[in-house]
């Protein structure tokens, strides 16, 4: 079994938004119940979310909205849907509203040096939320806080040995890979990590056959796998960059007529909820978890940030491994 263990969770800061691209989603929400901000001046957060694509997004979009409730700011939130396009205008519109804090959660990790060096030349401090971004300025961002996704594809790889282990598997190990939002922190270092495993300990047995993304959705990951069983039939290991791919990729396995857990092994990453019932029922072998629920840290640092403190690079938050053994104790303690 494998242990709890705390890693290494970014702090980021998040961009919020007034008027947004047509095709984005946008709402206000606030409270009065604290001024929030230094002299008794309500703060103001625009957050630009990336979407609503998993559970886990739904979960973290809940964690700000309640947070930034709690502290009585004025949250402006916006739902990219996925596109960059939608998040820069987000931003700008942010910056046109002066807002006093912007944070995001970045849909790809290149392409945001114009927006933030706007924000940077109306001195509105920007924080990255869950996924990073490439920068040629560092200082174009105050913090960022997130998971550390490359250690998480390790955790994967790993977890995968235990799992192998436990079914009594011998010979080659085939696997397929669901991929995350193509340019997207996570899918990247998640399929990095793992590698990393792989060419270590696992040149002569292990290997990925097919990979390809499924956005991070459950429709996605039900189409990718139904494509991935027709043209590898053989696959004995699903590798998901996140639950919501790998329940609907279950979906897929079952209607092939094979068992999703015994004929092919799954190791998923997030920890939602659905994720641990599919665990429960033997359909999952394994998750890495990773903790959506980053709203109170979040609005700890924009306080700080707001009032002219130090903050630091990155915060830590506690996350876990779970297997097949441990998901109906854990299942009645999931939040998310």
């Amino acid at each position: 079994m494998l242990n709890r263990r705390n890693f290494l969770t970014a702090a980021v800061g998040v961009a919020a938004a007034g008027g947004l691209a047509a095709c984005a989603k946008e709402d206000e929400g606030s409270s009065s119940s604290s001024a929030g901000g230094s002299g008794g001046k309500k703060i103001t957060l625009g957050f630009a979310q990336v979407g609503s694509e998993s559970g886990w997004r739904t979960a973290n979009t809940k964690s700000v909205k309640a947070a930034a409730k709690d502290a009585g700011y004025t949250l402006k939130f916006s739902d990219a849907q996925q596109k960059q396009e939608n998040q820069i205008s987000a931003i700008r519109s942010y910056i046109a509203q002066k807002v006093n804090v912007i944070a995001f959660s970045p849909v790809v990790v290149t392409g945001w040096d114009a927006v933030l060096k706007e924000a940077k030349t109306a001195k509105i401090p920007v924080i990255l939320t869950d996924r990073s971004i490439e920068t040629s300025d560092d200082s174009l961002y105050v913090s960022f806080i997130g998971s550390d996704f490359t250690d998480e594809g390790r955790r994967a790889g790993k977890m995968l040995e235990t799992v192998l282990e436990k079914a009594g598997h011998k010979g080659a190990v085939k696997i397929a890979q669901l991929e995350g939002t193509t340019g997207a922190a996570p899918a990247l270092e998640r399929a990095k990590g793992f590698k990393e495993i792989m060419e270590a300990d696992h040149k002569d047995d292990w290997k990925i056959v097919v990979s390809q993304t499924g956005d991070f959705t459950r429709a996605g990951g039900k189409q990718v796998m139904a494509a991935f069983l027709q043209s590898n039939p053989d696959i004995n290991v699903l590798y998901a960059h996140n639950d919501d791919m790998a329940l609907g990729a279950i979906q897929s396995i079952e209607a092939a007529g094979k068992k999703p857990g015994k004929d092919i092994l799954i190791i998923s990453v997030d920890g939602v909820k659905d994720g641990f019932v599919a665990m429960s029922e033997g359909k999952i072998n394994g998750i890495v978890e990773c903790n959506p629920l980053l709203g109170p840290q979040l609005m700890e640092l924009v306080k700080k940030v707001n009032d002219g403190e130090t903050v630091e690079r990155r915060i830590k938050t506690k996350e876990g491994d779970f297997l097949q053994e441990q998901a109906k104790d854990a299942l009645p303690t999931r939040k998310y």
